[in-house]
């Protein structure tokens, strides 16, 4: 048994197709034009700065992983640094804003499957039917077992890097043949005899490097499984700095491709998958279509894997209680994946679906993950860990000046993130606080962890006195 189970392990090479179908999801088909809306021909040194600061970010949460193997990620590394009211805390604020995100990649999916195929995608009923579907696959693909889940995670990360291979492929044999280059037009495209290219200002730049940013968020995931995975100290730490410098050329070539060949199409286009709308061959666009789908359902299945062992973990350090830690014989945790897919559906359906908020309080809470789990690398660098930790190679580079960086990197971009504008809704022509937002990040950050630290409290204690004998 202990060897099957082993052998269901996720090796190398699946950690990195993971790490790969956790990042790429809807953002790169659906969204490129919003970066060159905002800085036009300086879209592509914006995604490279971007992936830059994913790829530190990444290289801390992969140093994080050397000095703490077991499951929940943040929550694991911040209880092993700080202790366990700050991991408690952690965990909670990842683990809601884990099963916000799969709620959102469901929506996704859900409305991008609607509107190609002619229905209401606004429609409340359509997309709830949706949402019930796509749930009820996705269960059961789980209860199959991870082999299952490996297999068709490794299939739709290959098909999404197909798809999107393709668009990278078609446009430079376009460039090659035809010489068609449109690329210095970017700045100066006009609707309706307007500039599209606003003046590039400091505050526009940082705001296209928070929303090209948001394309490589998934990383700090990764490890939420660290358990399921094989020699978890050894690849993490070499596959997700891998993952990442295999999207950025792909997000970079897919916006260079969509910037030099059509970007007026790019800009102007209501299509659904704004990558496909840059080609005017029908099977061309068929084939982008089908491969956004893939991805978004393959970042389901991923964040399905991801967000219940975030309360696993949590349960198995006692901090709730132990049987929902309790797995089914094909080792599937079943409770905390239900516990999980009901606040995945609930949140979004208390939202009426409105992914621009949903975003917006997956979002936000991450930032708070990539300042205390930096601190906490420092900690077990210079040896402050509350808890003990593996012992591991130590390396300034990775485990001290990179946190540092990201640290000084996050509170900068926190600093010049247009709060007003995120947390705000204009209404013909009025602008209000979107309280919708605020009261979510308010539940999510404050509330929800307030509750279930009070529920918990016996759970902790209970911990606390079995370490003490």
């Amino acid at each position: 048994m202990n060897d099957k189970r082993e052998s269901d392990k996720l090796g190398f090479w699946s950690i990195v197709l993971l790490a790969i179908n956790s990042i790429i999801g809807s953002g790169i088909f659906l969204t490129p034009g919003s970066v060159v809306s905002r800085v036009g021909s300086k879209a592509l040194l914006v995604y490279l700065i971007a992936a830059s600061f994913a790829a530190i970010l990444a290289i801390t949460f992969a140093a994080a992983a050397k000095y703490v193997t077991k499951s929940g990620a943040a929550y694991a590394y911040s209880k092993a640094a700080f202790g366990e009211n700050v991991g408690f805390y952690m965990g909670v604020l990842r683990y809601f804003s884990a099963s916000v995100a799969w709620g959102v990649m469901a929506v996704a999916v859900i409305k991008s499957t609607i509107s190609i195929f002619g229905g209401d995608p606004n429609s409340f009923q359509n997309v709830s039917i949706g949402f019930v579907v796509l749930m009820l696959l996705i269960w059961i693909i789980n209860l199959f077992g991870q082999s299952v889940v490996k297999y068709i995670m490794n299939l739709s990360t290959i098909g999404k890097l197909l798809a999107l291979g393709l668009v990278i492929f078609v446009g430079a044999f376009l460039l090659l043949s035809t010489g068609e280059n449109h690329f210095s037009e970017i700045d100066t495209l006009q609707i309706a005899g307007k500039n599209v290219i606003p003046a590039v200002t400091t505050s526009s730049f940082v705001m296209a490097i928070v929303s090209a940013f948001y394309a490589f968020t998934g990383f700090e995931s990764i490890a939420s499984g660290s358990e399921d995975m094989k020699n978890p100290a050894k690849n993490l730490p070499r596959a997700i700095p891998l993952a990442i410098l295999i999207i950025a050329l792909v997000y970079i070539g897919v916006v260079a491709v969509a910037m030099v060949l059509n970007p007026r199409e790019l800009l102007e286009t209501k299509q659904v998958v704004a990558v496909a709308a840059i080609f005017s061959s029908p099977v061309l666009r068929a084939i982008i279509l089908v491969g956004a789908l893939v991805s978004m359902f393959g970042i389901n299945i991923a964040s399905s894997f991801h967000a219940p062992r975030i309360l696993e973990a949590m349960a198995r350090e006692n901090q709730f209680p132990k049987w929902l830690a309790k797995r089914t014989k094909r080792n599937f945790p079943a409770r905390t994946f239900l516990i999980t897919l009901i606040l995945a559906v609930l949140v979004p359906m208390a939202f009426h679906y409105s992914t621009d908020n949903l975003i917006i309080l997956s979002a936000t809470v991450r930032f708070l993950g990539f300042i205390v789990v930096p601190l906490g690398v420092i900690r077990f660098y210079l040896g402050k860990n509350v808890e003990p930790i593996l012992t591991a190679n130590k390396n300034k580079i990775t485990d001290l000046i990179f946190p540092i960086f990201s640290i000084l990197i996050t509170l900068f971009l926190l600093y010049k993130y247009d709060w007003a504008a995120e947390f705000s809704v204009t209404v013909n022509g009025v602008t209000s606080l979107n309280w919708f937002a605020i009261g979510a990040l308010a539940f999510g950050a404050v509330i929800l962890p307030a509750i279930l630290f009070i529920l918990t409290k016996n759970e902790r204690k209970k911990a606390e006195a079995m370490l003490e004998k």
